[in-house]
């Protein structure tokens, strides 16, 4: 591999939303990474669902861009 070409790798300390830390190598020029997902509280770990208010969008999109009646063709 050349020489001078490659990202310098520092330690990293990285910390997750339930306060757990693990030490891994990174080029992040900083000593710490806070995360504020993990495991405890990602809805593809716990398995709740959030839902959208779908409603609440097609309010929006009819106060932005009026409410027009359809004709229909002929």
């Amino acid at each position: 591999m050349k020489n001078g070409i490659h990202p310098k790798y520092k330690l990293l300390t990285v910390r997750l939303a339930d306060g757990t830390e693990f030490q891994t190598r990174s080029t992040i020029n900083t000593d710490t990474y806070v995360s504020e997902v993990d495991s405890t509280n990602h809805p593809f770990y716990t398995g709740r669902r959030q839902y959208v208010d779908t409603a609440g969008r097609v309010e929006k999109f009819r106060r932005r861009y009026g409410q027009r009646d359809a004709k229909p063709r002929s």
